[in-house]
């Protein structure tokens, strides 16, 4: 019976959907583009070069190497291997979906177990400093300052998150044998040693591998994109989206809120960029409370990230719901911590621009303006060239076969 309502549900929707996709094709048309630009201009040219590095990292063994560096952190305070870190690090520097994407291939690898894992998806899940620095902070809000107050709410916010997430599953936590946890360069170096020996696949296949793998994982994330822009697109012709967020305008002056930020509120859940622009649009006051639901939406990931991350994790025995909750918890602690520090790292930063410097350096408030004006200019360079990288490669192992 639980099967047959899936199915019922399932082919609703997709029925549902594809009569909107009709009703409406130029605007259908209209989000795919959007979307599509978003995919080969940014996401996919900022995330390429991190995905062919990590796997590159991991077959040579410098991921091992880094486990055993950093377990005497990892262990205490995420109750997650050593190797854990570098999920972690790529994470914040790259932005989604690269934690769990690192996340699934250490478990293919059995540095870490299951639950190891789920937590490690849990807290490794970051926007990237381009995004919230460069899309959000100077492309829609036109204030680079912001972005301190949200990137800081943000980062420390998904460290706490993975902190409280260490509590998850300790009942399935297999025995960890107590071995010496001084960080070591001899050992880490000889574990990093044995884990390339280990890998037997020549470096060119390792580094054709590397470039596949990433130019596939990107390609779904591409699709996932594409079609949340188009499904938050038909949600609000439709009237749903706007139905929803009259429903949590009671939510919002439970909080405080503003009750005009609830359709913007609702947006970002599905869709984090078009909800953080039209955030920005709405003048309310305080300021704060747009600063708190643009972090909100942002530890939340949005619907779009986190169906990304499900179709990574799928392949694997990874579960989704530790992420989804950790995902919730991560957007009340961001909040909490983007009002906690919004007169030391914003408002006081501006009252001291203001007596110390009367004219401001627009150069520096360019600067991830500018990074992202060359991304979009460059970007469909980049990606077009990648695959006919793959292309190639694809070619040349077919050739070999046979």
């Amino acid at each position: 019976m639980k099967q047959i309502l899936k199915t019922f549900i399932f082919s609703s929707f997709t029925i549902f959907f594809a009569f909107t996709l009709i009703k409406f094709p130029s605007d259908a048309l209209e989000a795919s583009i959007r979307g599509l630009d978003m995919w080969w201009e940014v996401v996919f040219p900022s995330l390429l070069p991190f995905f062919i590095t990590a796997e590159l990292l991991l077959s040579f063994g410098v991921v091992r190497f880094l486990g055993i560096m950093f377990e005497p952190i990892m262990r205490p305070l995420f109750n997650v291997p050593g190797v854990g870190s570098f999920a972690w690090i790529m994470g914040m520097v790259s932005g989604y979906p690269t934690g769990a994407k690192i996340s699934v291939r250490l478990k293919e690898q059995k540095q870490i177990t299951q639950v190891e894992a789920e937590r490690l998806v849990a807290f490794t899940n970051s926007s990237s400093p381009l995004f919230i620095f460069g899309a959000i902070s100077a492309g829609f809000f036109h204030d680079v300052k912001l972005g301190v107050l949200l990137a800081t709410s943000h980062y420390v916010g998904n460290a706490l998150t993975g902190i409280c997430m260490r509590f998850y599953g300790r009942n399935r936590d297999k025995y960890v044998k107590k071995e010496n946890r001084n960080i070591s360069l001899k050992r880490a170096f000889l574990a990093m040693h044995e884990t390339r020996m280990s890998d037997k696949r020549p470096i060119g296949e390792v580094m054709g591998d590397a470039v596949i793998n990433s130019i596939k994982t990107l390609v779904m994330v591409g699709g996932f994109i594409i079609l949340f822009s188009v499904l938050n697109k038909m949600l609000f012709l439709i009237g749903i989206t706007p139905l929803i967020a009259i429903l949590f305008q009671g939510l919002l002056q439970l909080f405080f809120l503003p009750i005009e930020l609830a359709l913007p509120f609702i947006s970002g859940l599905f869709e984090i960029t078009l909800g953080a622009n039209m955030i920005s649009k709405e003048n309310v006051d305080p300021f704060l409370a747009s600063v708190i639901i643009v972090s909100f939406i942002l530890g939340f990931n949005g619907f779009s990230i986190q169906a990304q991350v499900a179709s990574i994790i799928s392949k694997s025995n990874i579960r989704f719901y530790p992420y989804f909750i950790a995902r919730i918890l991560h957007g009340f602690i961001a909040s909490i911590l983007a009002i906690l520090l919004y007169k030391p790292l914003y408002l006081d930063k501006i009252e001291t621009n203001m007596e110390d410097m009367p004219v401001l350096n627009p150069a520096l408030d360019n600067k991830w303006l500018n990074i992202l004006a060359l991304l979009e200019q460059i970007g469909p360079i980049i990606t077009i060239g990648a695959f006919g990288v793959a292309a190639i490669i694809l070619y040349r192992r077919v050739n070999n076969e046979r």
